[in-house]
């Protein structure tokens, strides 16, 4: 089973409001070789209901809100790669391509991505769950 990534997918589920919101720099792909969808599926396993925000447009917050707050905590991750080293080479140049996007375009992971999406969650939910990096 893919975890919720929508409202309506909630709604398919009969949940009202998750326990853990994962946020990630990749896409979603329900893989054992994406950390993130991983430490979903074992989030989920022990009895916990786990939503995932994938790659989030920072512009606004739509995407940052679309589940809504969880009741335990939110999970934010840069992806599988750090974002720095996901769009910058060692040379200091942007990269052309993201491998974990769809498309290989290197347009959706902001640099420094964690503090981002972590930035956009408290400004959306002012008095909000605890939020856990890594």
């Amino acid at each position: 089973m893919f975890l919720p990534t929508t409202k309506a997918e909630l709604t398919k589920l009969g949940w009202q409001q998750l326990d853990v919101i994962l946020v990630s720099g990749d896409s979603y792909i329900d893989s054992p070789y994406i950390g993130v969808a991983v430490i979903g599926k074992v989030l989920q396993r022990a009895g916990f209901r786990v939503g995932i925000i994938a790659q989030p447009d920072v512009t606004g917050g739509d995407d940052m809100t679309r589940l809504g707050e969880p009741a335990l905590f939110w999970g934010v991750t840069g992806g599988s790669v750090d974002s720095m080293v996901a769009n910058y080479t060692a040379s200091n140049k942007r990269r052309k391509q993201d491998d974990y996007t769809p498309g290989g375009r290197n347009t959706l992971r902001p640099d420094r991505a964690t503090l981002i999406y972590s930035n956009l969650i408290r400004q959306h939910f002012k008095n909000t769950a605890p939020i856990v990096l890594g």
